[in-house]
């Protein structure tokens, strides 16, 4: 099944395992260097891109793993690997630079890792591509349509965020990568206008 997933695709999943293998045998040694740390003597531009990499636990890469592996493929079928690679990394630096902001805004002292931030953008492209597609959720006994789970989980995830109810959790963050995938999109839909418009 591994085999028959887009290249891109693919590739982002074999190096997130990678990585995450070589923590573990590390001992997390380097995941400093590469985390996303709070804006200060620490902070490096390279950890914008490299802590969408790190993973906390199993549990934490299995699930933003098979959120990859379920919605990464779809995704680049439709717009092939390079956009596809454009449009994540992106949603990674959005979601970074917001994580960035309303730490420092907040005054916290915690860094970030994880590949959510992307996964997050790429959950928002696939509710607006594939909108009526259902999808099962582990708490609910019926499958839903995409555009209703994916506003579901944001409008969670804000709440979330506001409260602070749900604390270690980067959920501006995930916010931020749905944000820098909403202007993802909607920068390739003016081009495509601008491409038919008649002179």
């Amino acid at each position: 099944m591994f085999a028959y997933l887009p290249p891109a695709t693919r590739g982002l999943l074999s190096a997130n395992v990678a990585i995450f293998l070589l923590q573990y045998l590390t001992h997390n040694d380097y995941t400093d260097l590469f985390a996303l740390e709070p804006l200060g003597p620490s902070f490096h531009l390279w950890q914008l891109v490299t802590y969408a990499f790190l993973h906390e636990g199993l549990a934490h890469i299995f699930f933003n793993m098979f959120a990859l592996y379920m919605f990464g493929g779809p995704l680049e079928q439709y717009w092939g690997s390079r956009r596809f690679l454009l449009f994540y990394f992106v949603c990674v630096l959005a979601a970074g630079v917001t994580q960035l902001t309303t730490t420092h805004l907040a005054g916290l002292d915690e860094e970030t890792i994880g590949a959510s931030g992307g996964i997050f953008g790429l959950l928002l492209a696939f509710a607006f591509y594939f909108p009526r597609q259902r999808l099962m959720v582990l708490f609910l006994p019926i499958a839903v349509p995409a555009w209703l789970f994916v506003t579901g989980y944001a409008l969670l995830e804000l709440t979330l965020g506001v409260t602070g109810s749900e604390s270690g959790v980067a959920h501006f963050a995930h916010l931020g990568g749905m944000l820098g995938g909403i202007l993802v999109i909607l920068y390739w839909r003016m081009q495509g206008r601008a491409r038919r418009r008649p002179w």
